[in-house]
């Protein structure tokens, strides 16, 4: 496939043009950053208009999602995306998604569809990564032909379609679900009966009256990365299946997916003993991040526990390692990256679903979300307790009260200072004494992260001179010369 059919030269060109655009905005991926100065050059001469044209790279936060802070470095009026995306909408800037057309094999592909649906005995629910969606069709039309060649009853295929692949800003922002549940069997029964339309990562479908997902074989034609991911923790009831297309293979054995789900509700119960809980900025673009971010500081005030926001970029081990004082990190992001494995860190990062049922005291009920906008002004379907008794910690081995949810605000903030000021101990075997008097008399918690040992660059410095050279270390990480080693 040329470059020209492959990034849409033509497509992107007319839709340039149809906005009246002046300063556009190209985003790519880094494995895609290689083809885009070819593109650039394909574009120019397809454009009569004269259009200034950016190359964006190494995104702020996921590259899935439109880079709207780096568009407004440059003052873009749109965003033309390429690769893999999440489809999540846009607050400030139009954009137009380019997914790519990855190689498959249509005839390959479908007889693998059908053979695992004669297997299955199920009807088969056919999703995608966005990337083979110029293929679709073609797998249908092939698994058409194979069916009416064969005698007897025609399996049920239904195929996800992509939501859309351009995007106006969206100041506003509608949950998916707005229904108040009071009980589990309410629960179970507004959910059967409005759960014909279903969406997510950017695709959508629609099941026949009195069909549930779980009565469908769901195959997945694509790769294992974060999209597949999202879809195996929401449709866990379901039977899910996933077609290599790189390989030409089926993959049944779905088992290290499965313990995905295990370790999230192992993160939710260990969320649940936190008392001071950083909440991390993983977007500045997806629509209702600033919402969702203020809803996530009321819920953490009303569990009594204390909370504070970090902007930071992409979180790494060494970046949070900053802040040993927070016992869990919320990462409120898009659905393909606030799922972070948190092994490596010093502490658990969750997600805004988890973190609800960690602190709102609800039963989960096998319901999963991975899309924090579904939860804004929306009940949850978790069954809720609403009772104010010892809890029992499964860490802490016996049951444990929260703190007082009625203390009015001194009560509060002489207990944040104290929160502060008692959890230094972790961090203070990592300073020295003078770092250590002034976190000990930090009277905020402004001032107690103000007073850090590092600070980074002085950029207030009025001083042009070069500072002095000074030599480095020498030797190994494991033990450098003139080291002293207390072992």
């Amino acid at each position: 496939m040329d470059l020209d059919t492959s990034y849409e030269v033509a497509r992107v060109a007319e839709f340039i043009r149809s906005h009246r655009v002046t300063r556009v905005a190209l985003q790519f991926p880094d494995e895609l950053l290689k083809d885009s100065m070819t593109v650039v050059k394909a574009l120019r001469r397809e454009l009569s208009s004269p259009v200034q044209l950016y190359v964006m790279a190494d995104t702020t936060y996921g590259s899935c999602c439109v880079d709207e802070v780096g568009a407004a470095h440059i003052n873009a009026e749109c965003v033309i995306h390429y690769g893999h995306t999440c489809l999540s909408p846009t607050s400030v800037l139009s954009a137009l998604f380019i997914f790519g057309k990855a190689s498959i094999d249509a005839s390959n592909c479908s007889r693998h569809i059908h053979n695992c649906a004669l297997q299955s005995g199920k009807p088969v629910l056919v999703l995608y990564g966005l990337e083979y969606a110029h293929a679709i069709s073609d797998i249908e039309k092939a698994l058409v032909s194979k069916e009416s060649s064969l005698s007897g009853s025609m399996l049920e295929y239904i195929y996800a379609d992509v939501s859309c692949s351009a995007m106006n800003p969206s100041k506003t922002f509608e949950p998916a679900n707005q229904l108040e549940f009071d009980d589990t069997s309410a629960i179970n029964k507004c959910f059967e009966q409005t759960s014909q339309n279903y969406s997510i990562g950017g695709l959508s479908w629609i099941l026949p009256q009195g069909r549930r997902m779980e009565d469908y074989l769901v195959i997945w034609i694509g790769l294992d990365n974060p999209a597949f991911a999202n879809v195996v923790l929401t449709f866990n009831n379901c039977e899910i299946v996933r077609y290599d297309a790189e390989n030409d293979c089926m993959m049944t054995d779905l088992s290290t997916q499965k313990k995905i789900l295990r370790r999230r509700y192992y993160l939710v119960e260990k969320a649940k003993d936190a008392n001071m809980i950083g909440i991390l900025v993983g977007t500045l673009g997806t629509a209702g991040y600033l919402h969702m971010i203020h809803q996530m500081r009321d819920l953490i005030a009303k569990a009594g526990k204390k909370s504070y926001t970090f902007v930071m970029g992409k979180p790494n081990p060494a970046k949070l390692a900053n802040f040993p004082e927070c016992d869990v990190f919320i990462n409120v992001s898009c659905p393909q990256t606030a799922l972070l494995d948190s092994k490596e860190f010093l502490a658990p990062i969750i997600t805004p679903f988890e973190a609800t049922l960690a602190l709102d005291r609800g039963e989960w009920t096998g319901v999963y979300v991975t899309e924090f906008r579904d939860l804004i002004d929306s009940t949850l379907p978790i069954a809720k307790k609403h009772s104010e008794e010892a809890r029992f910690s499964f860490f802490q081995g016996g049951y444990v009260e929260d703190m007082d949810l009625q203390a009015d605000n001194n009560d509060v903030e002489k207990d944040e200072i104290l929160a502060l000021v008692s959890t230094t101990e972790k961090a203070l075997q990592l300073r020295d004494s003078d770092d250590t008097r002034s976190l000990l008399t930090a009277k905020s918690g402004a001032e107690y992260f103000a007073n850090r040992s590092y600070h980074g660059l002085d950029i207030n410095s009025t001083s042009s001179l070069p500072g002095e050279v000074l030599s480095g270390r020498s030797g190994r990480a494991s033990g450098y010369t003139n080291e002293k080693n207390d072992l």
